[in-house]
């Protein structure tokens, strides 16, 4: 594929007919699938997606964020949880079975040098992306490393442990982390309503706010919010980024028919120097400047 100099991100797509590494089942019918995708996997960046046709006799694939991307081992992994006859459908998979993917797909996070601290506000199935953020950051010697803040009303589909980075200002019920990000060294909370153990008892974005309440404005003027979950979780980080006047990027969930710009029909208003216009999810994005997708004045 010729890549447009434009849009860089638009030739990084790739077909592959993956073969399934591993297949892991988590509670409320979650899933972390891991395929061999050699191209996909040197390509991949954070908040791109793959779409993945979950079985031979169901033509329409299904966009899933990746989760993590191993360049050197060829493979990468996606988290799901099944919603409709499709997923169901991939849930099946064993290894040794093959998937078609294509991908990866979209515009990802852009670091921003002038702010190297990483605040990542994740929640649902919309915390993939920024688990892959938080290891690649990590792996590209991040200083400071990234703060991670995660909600779920679900059992997490992560292995949890007892915190060990201090992230101080955070309420002391969130104790626990995700334990792969925990063992880099990068400081994670968990909220949910749900009553899970060690968990804030109510949503990410207050438990991220109560972090930031405690940070100097030198702290604040050095932080970038980067955000992925339902469009109401979106909107409430938005409006907790513009009370400490942080920028923000998006990465928006919208559902994929084609999910290479064919179809629009995962367009969203998004607001530009020359007044809002329509754009596609699936290759304008996923990832969007938070001002544009929900300005101040709208």
């Amino acid at each position: 594929m010729t890549t447009d100099p434009q849009r860089p991100h638009r030739g990084t797509i790739h077909a592959s007919d993956a073969e399934v590494l591993a297949h892991a089942s988590w509670p409320d019918d979650q899933y972390v699938l891991r395929l061999a995708a050699p191209a996909c996997a040197a390509a991949a960046r954070p908040g791109q997606f793959v779409h993945v046709q979950c079985a031979a006799h169901i033509p329409m694939r299904r966009p899933l964020s990746l989760l993590r991307a191993d360049a050197g081992a060829g493979w990468i992994e996606v988290l799901y949880k099944t919603h409709g006859v499709g997923l169901a459908a991939l849930a099946a998979a064993r290894p040794g079975d093959r998937v078609s993917v294509l991908g990866p797909i979209g515009r990802g996070f852009e670091p921003v040098a002038a702010r190297p601290q990483a605040v990542l506000i994740g929640g649902g199935v919309g915390i993939p992306p920024l688990v892959f953020l938080a290891e690649r950051l990590r792996a590209d010697g991040a200083v400071p490393l990234p703060v991670g803040f995660f909600g779920s009303e679900l059992p997490f589909p992560f292995a949890l442990r007892t915190a060990t980075v201090p992230l101080p200002g955070t309420p002391p019920a969130a104790s626990a982390s995700l334990a792969a990000l925990d063992a880099l060294g990068i400081a994670v909370r968990l909220a949910s309503r749900a009553g899970h153990p060690g968990c804030h008892p109510g949503f990410v974005t207050d438990l991220a706010r109560a972090w930031l309440a405690t940070r100097p404005p030198a702290d604040l003027d050095r932080m970038v919010v980067y955000a992925c979950g339902p469009g109401p979780m979106l909107q409430a980080t938005q409006r907790l980024a513009r009370e400490f006047a942080l920028p923000t990027q998006l990465c928006l969930e919208e559902f994929m028919a084609c999910a290479v710009g064919g179809c629009a029909g995962c367009a969203v208003m998004v607001h530009g120097p020359d007044g809002p216009a329509m754009k596609r999810v699936c290759v304008d994005g996923p990832v969007f400047d938070a001002e544009r997708v929900f300005p101040a004045a709208a």
